[in-house]
C-alpha cells in the first residue's frame, strides 16, 4: 500500500464535495435528523462554498491517497481563515475526514501529524480543533495524541445547536 498526500486545487472541487458529503453523512447521519443533516450538507459542502474556502490563501486542503484512491482529506486554517479568532500563532485543523473503508488504518493520525508538521513550518505554536462532544471516539483519539480540551463552542447542525469541545496541542520546538 502506497500512502501519499497532495494539496487540492480547484480541479479537485467535485471530488472534494463528494468525499465531504460521504464522510460527514457516514459519521453523523445516525445521530441527527434528516432535515438538519441536509441543511448542513447543503450549506457546508456546496460547490461555491468549497470554492470560496479554497480561494482563501489561509486555508489548505489535502487529499490523502491509499494507492491511487482518495482515502480522506485534511483541511487546515490559519490567520483569518480560522473558524474562531485564535491568533496568528495558531493553526486550526477544521477537518480530518476518512472514508469508512479506510478507517482504523492510521490515516487519521497520519493527517494529524501532517498538520502538525505544517504548523511547525509556519512557526505556529498551537494546533487546535473542534470536536463534537458526542463523538467519543474522536475525543479519545485526539487525547491519545496529546490534545487537551480547553473550552467549547456552539456548532449548528441545521437548526440544532450542538457543542464542540475545543482541543489544543502545543507544537514542540516552536
Amino acid at each position: 500500500m502506497t500512502i501519499k498526500i497532495s494539496r487540492c486545487n480547484f480541479d479537485d472541487l467535485a471530488a472534494l464535495q463528494e468525499i465531504s458529503i460521504e464522510t460527514f453523512n457516514d459519521t453523523f447521519a445516525s445521530q441527527n435528523s434528516v432535515d438538519n443533516m441536509n441543511a448542513y450538507l447543503e450549506r457546508a459542502f456546496h460547490l461555491k462554498q468549497l470554492e470560496e474556502e479554497m480561494s482563501n490563501s489561509s486555508s489548505e486542503f489535502y487529499f490523502l491517497y491509499s494507492d491511487d484512491e482518495v482515502a480522506g482529506y485534511l483541511k487546515i486554517n490559519s490567520n483569518d481563515a480560522q473558524s474562531e479568532k485564535r491568533g496568528d500563532e495558531s493553526l486550526e485543523i477544521e477537518r480530518i475526514y476518512i472514508r469508512n473503508k479506510f478507517q482504523r488504518k492510521g490515516f487519521g493520525k497520519y493527517l494529524l501529524n501532517q498538520a502538525i508538521e505544517i504548523a511547525k513550518r509556519q512557526k505556529k505554536k498551537l494546533v487546535w480543533l473542534g470536536v463534537w462532544e458526542k463523538n467519543e471516539n474522536a475525543i479519545a483519539f485526539y487525547k491519545s495524541l496529546g490534545f487537551i480540551q480547553t473550552t467549547s463552542h456552539s456548532f449548528f447542525m441545521g437548526d440544532e445547536e450542538q457543542i464542540d469541545h475545543i482541543m489544543e496541542y502545543e507544537v514542540p520546538g516552536v
